[in-house]
């Protein structure tokens, strides 16, 4: 019986299509660990623009949708939002959300519905 190393099957699997769970992660820690230098780099939009720019990239973003879907308090808190804003974000409130950006077209309102769809009624 023939045993193989760890790099031996991994590179096996990959030759035949395969993405390991360990390899995922290791590939959402690195960006994790870059997106955190990355607000610090430039000025945070604030008010309408944050707003506009979560709803954006949780639309463009599925990496980032997951980890606002796991826990949207830590990830709204690298935008400049205000509190009252947090909680519509966080909570899925589509009507305080378009009373102050307007009316979301299918898109924009990708994570509100994701949020809506994970409150268990």
């Amino acid at each position: 019986m023939e045993i193989k190393t760890r790099k031996e099957v991994d590179r096996e699997q990959q030759r035949e299509g395969w993405v390991g769970v360990s390899k995922l992660l290791e590939e959402l820690e690195k960006d994790l660990t870059a997106r955190a230098a990355g607000p610090a780099e430039r000025k945070a939009p604030s008010g309408k623009e944050a707003i506009l720019e979560v709803l954006g990239r949780a639309a463009d973003d599925h990496k980032f949708l997951a980890r606002l879907a796991e826990n949207p308090s830590k990830v709204l808190r690298e935008y400049d939002l205000s509190s009252e804003e947090r909680a519509a974000l966080a909570s899925g409130d589509i009507k305080k959300i378009e009373s102050w950006v307007g009316k979301l077209d299918k898109r924009m309102a990708t994570w509100l519905w994701c949020r809506l769809q994970q409150e268990s009624w």
